[in-house]
């Protein structure tokens, strides 16, 4: 019986089915549906944020993207910016300053001018200023005309000094100075930090002078007296002539001041001596030429415009006619003056294999003009985009107090000069802030170049 029993479980163990396989790939099928529906959930929920991080990406290009078309716009197009301020210009209330200040001046003259309109714009017209200073404008002067699209500059108080400096001494006061009054200086050196405004203030003088009706002798670049042109020794008087260039002053001389000369008469009736003429050498037989009597400085322009072998002689009998002149006020300005205390471009043979280079003091034209020992209204600007160095601070045929330093903007400046150009566009209203601008005056340390051009990247 036992066997029986043995036999019959052994029986139904080979024919009854194997449940435990299938149990394992149920549990199987369920751990696989389970990771399966879990990895799906989880890249689901990858997916709806890379979309949404997508989503942000891209609206903050899109916002992005708008400001800097918002920024571009203005200063980019050039077009549309010119278009937005011809529509400022109809709404007066966005001409104001720091503190609520008016941003322009009401003065229409440099003469009208006093301390109450420093830190103030005046606005000028292309036209004027062509025709008052016909020998041309300063390059510091084109460029903040171009890059602010107004003809404005900024008063300042130091020229408003320069210029009340030779208003005293034309007209001086009726009641003594009480010793407050700075002392009064006939020849002033412009000096001072790149980009400060020596060439602006030295254009404004001349601006003024003329408009009071002085003879003005101005020099915008006083380096091209020294560059360029035909040059030869004179055995007669031992300095370098350059026709060319005495030529070219001449003419210059003569765009505003023909009026004024036709009513000088010559007080020197010596004869012009002759040199050596541009291209056609020495004249034969003659070395000098007789003025006319009764001549007029006119005149004797004329003659070395005409005569390209007195142009030289013409140039140096000039600056001797003009110390001579006492009916009208006589204004000497030249720009780039340091260029005149260095080496010029010009340079003469010694050997076959050496070679000087000529100084400047040595140039004919040069040597009549450089000197501010005398008694003349002189003013002297240095230019340091001359690349002519540092020079000594007593400089030779220069009073030892003619020279003066020429501030950068002042903290009050810096704040007009910023309100004004967020009123021309240069910035956008809605980054431009008091401690943005600041940032800018400190980063420039007050530099006039440097706070245009850091001006348009507030942000």
């Amino acid at each position: 019986m036992l066997r029986a029993i043995l036999r019959g479980a052994t029986a139904h163990s080979r024919t009854a089915p194997d449940r435990s396989i299938p149990a394992v790939i149920v549990s199987s099928k369920l751990s696989s549906s389970n990771y399966s529906s879990s990895t799906s959930t989880k890249s689901s929920l990858t997916k709806a944020k890379k979309s949404k991080q997508k989503a942000a990406a891209q609206s903050e290009e899109a916002s992005a993207a708008a400001a800097d078309d918002d920024f571009s716009d203005p200063l980019g197009d050039e077009a549309a910016r010119n278009r937005r301020l011809a529509e400022d210009d109809k709404d007066p209330s966005l001409d104001v300053g720091p503190n609520g200040r008016a941003l322009f001046t009401s003065a229409t003259a440099i003469s009208q001018l006093s301390r109450k309109d420093a830190c103030a714009y005046m606005k000028f017209s292309t036209e004027a200023l062509n025709e008052v200073l016909p020998e041309g404008l300063p390059a510091g002067m084109v460029k903040e005309f171009e890059d602010s699209r107004r003809c404005a500059l900024l008063v300042r108080q130091s020229f408003l000094d320069l210029r009340d400096n030779f208003r005293r001494i034309v007209d001086p006061p009726l009641r003594p100075s009480d010793g407050k009054c700075p002392k009064v200086l006939k020849q002033i050196v412009l000096d001072g930090p790149v980009s400060c405004g020596k060439s602006i203030a030295l254009a404004m003088l001349v601006h003024w002078a003329r408009d009071e009706g002085w003879l003005v002798f101005y020099v915008p670049k006083g380096r091209d007296w020294t560059h360029g042109g035909f040059f030869y020794q004179n055995p007669e008087t031992g300095f370098w002539d350059t026709p060319v260039q005495a030529a070219n002053i001449l003419q210059d001389f003569l765009k505003r001041n023909e009026s004024h000369l036709k009513q000088l008469t010559c007080q020197i009736s010596d004869p012009i001596p002759l040199g050596e003429g541009v291209g056609v050498g020495w004249m034969k037989g003659v070395d000098s030429m007789a003025m006319p009597e009764g001549s007029t400085l006119y005149d004797l322009a004329q003659m070395g415009i005409r005569h390209t072998h007195a142009a030289v002689g013409v140039v140096v009998r000039l600056r001797k006619e003009l110390s001579l002149v006492k009916d009208i006020p006589v204004l000497i300005a030249v720009d780039q003056y340091n260029s005149w205390f260095t080496f010029s471009d010009y340079g003469e043979a010694v050997t076959v294999r050496s070679w000087r280079p000529i100084h400047a003091k040595e140039l004919a034209t040069v040597n009549a003009f450089r000197s501010m020992m005398h008694d003349d209204m002189m003013v002297g600007a240095f230019s340091h985009s001359t690349a002519v160095g540092k020079l000594r601070q007593e400089l030779p045929d220069v009073p030892k107090d003619a020279r003066i330093n020429f501030p950068r903007y002042s903290f009050d400046e810096a704040a007009t000069v910023s309100y004004y150009y967020l009123r021309q566009r240069l910035v956008r209203r809605e980054v431009f802030s008091d401690d943005n601008w600041k940032k800018v005056y400190y980063l420039s340390n007050g530099n006039g170049t440097e706070m245009r051009w850091l001006a348009p990247l507030m942000r």
